[in-house]
C-alpha cells in the first residue's frame, strides 16, 4: 500500500488496516489516529510529525522507522518491533511498550511519562534527557543504555537490568529499584533521594557526588562502588554489602549501618553516622 492510498481510506472513515506493509513509505505529518496496524510491516517508514495518539501498532515490525516528534500518546506499542528506530523528541506518554524490542534505538528527549514498558528490551538504547517519571520499567532490559540527564522520578525499575548504563545525573528520585542489578552503572552525580534500593545489585557502580539522601540499599551489593562525596544522609544500608567501596568525602550523618559489610572499604574524610569525621 502506498501513502495516497492509505490517506484515502483513512479519510473515507477506514481505520482497520492490520498486516498492512508500509515498507519504506513516507507518512510525515499524516493524521492516523485511532487506526489499526496490528502485525504490519513498516520497516523504514516515515512517520515523523505524524498524529498517532491512540493508535494500535501491536506487534507491528517499525525498525529503522523515523518517527521523530511524532504523536503517540496512549498508544498500544505491545511486543511492537522498534529495533533501531529513531524516537527523538516523540510524543509516547501512557502508552504500553510491554515486551517491545527497542534495542539500538533513539528515543533522546522523548517523553514516557506513565508509559508501560514492562519486559522490553532496552539494550544500547539512547534515552539521554528523556521523560519517564513514574513510568513502568519492571524487568526491563537496559544493559549499556544512554539515560544521561533523563527524569525517571517515581519511575517502577523493580528487577530491571541496568548493567553498564550511563545514569549520569539522572533524576532517580523515589523511584523503585529493588531487586535491580546495577553492575558497573554510572550514576555520577544522580539523585536518588528516597529511592527504593533495597536488594539491589550495584557491585563497583559509579554513586560520585550522588544523592542518596534517605534511601533505602538495606541488603544492597555495593560491593567495590565508588560513593566518593556521595550524600548518605539517613540512608538505610542495614546488611548492604560494602566491602572495598569508595566512601571518601560521603556524608553518612544518621546512616543505618547495623550489620553492613564494610571490610576493606574506604572511610577516609567521611561523615559518620555520629557526625564525626573518619581520618
Amino acid at each position: 500500500m502506498d501513502a495516497e492510498e492509505l490517506k484515502r481510506l483513512y479519510a473515507a472513515g477506514e481505520r482497520d488496516f492490520r498486516e498492512v506493509n508500509l515498507n519504506g513509505v513516507d507518512l510525515r505529518g499524516v493524521t492516523l489516529m485511532e487506526a489499526n496496524f496490528r502485525k504490519s510491516v513498516m520497516i523504514e517508514v516515515n512517520l515523523s510529525k505524524a498524529n498517532m495518539k491512540r493508535v494500535n501498532l501491536r506487534e507491528a515490525n517499525l525498525s529503522r522507522a523515523n518517527l521523530t516528534h511524532t504523536s503517540l500518546e496512549d498508544a498500544n506499542l505491545i511486543s511492537t518491533n522498534l529495533r533501531e528506530a529513531n524516537l527523538t523528541g516523540a510524543n509516547l506518554s501512557g502508552t504500553s511498550l510491554r515486551g517491545a524490542n527497542l534495542s539500538e534505538a533513539d528515543l533522546s528527549e522523548v517523553n514516557l511519562s506513565q508509559a508501560n514498558l514492562s519486559d522490553t528490551t532496552l539494550s544500547e538504547i539512547k534515552l539521554c534527557n528523556a521523560i519517564l517519571r513514574q513510568a513502568t520499567l519492571s524487568r526491563a532490559r537496559l544493559v549499556q543504555a544512554f539515560l544521561i540527564g533523563s527524569n525517571l522520578e517515581g519511575a517502577n525499575l523493580t528487577y530491571s537490568i541496568l548493567s553498564l548504563a550511563n545514569l549520569e545525573g539522572a533524576n532517580l528520585a523515589n523511584s523503585m529499584l529493588s531487586g535491580a542489578i546495577l553492575e558497573e552503572a554510572n550514576l555520577s552525580q544522580a539523585d536518588l533521594s528516597f529511592a527504593n534500593l533495597s536488594g539491589a545489585n550495584m557491585r563497583a557502580a559509579i554513586f560520585y557526588k550522588a544523592n542518596l539522601r534517605r534511601a533505602n540499599a538495606s541488603w544492597a551489593t555495593l560491593r567495590s562502588a565508588d560513593l566518593r562525596s556521595a550524600n548518605l544522609y539517613q540512608a538505610k544500608l542495614s546488611w548492604a554489602n560494602l566491602s572495598e567501596a569508595m566512601l571518601m568525602q560521603a556524608m553518612l550523618i544518621d546512616a543505618n549501618l547495623s550489620r553492613a559489610n564494610v571490610r576493606e572499604a574506604n572511610f577516609t574524610g567521611a561523615i559518620m553516622p555520629d557526625g564525626s569525621t573518619h581520618e
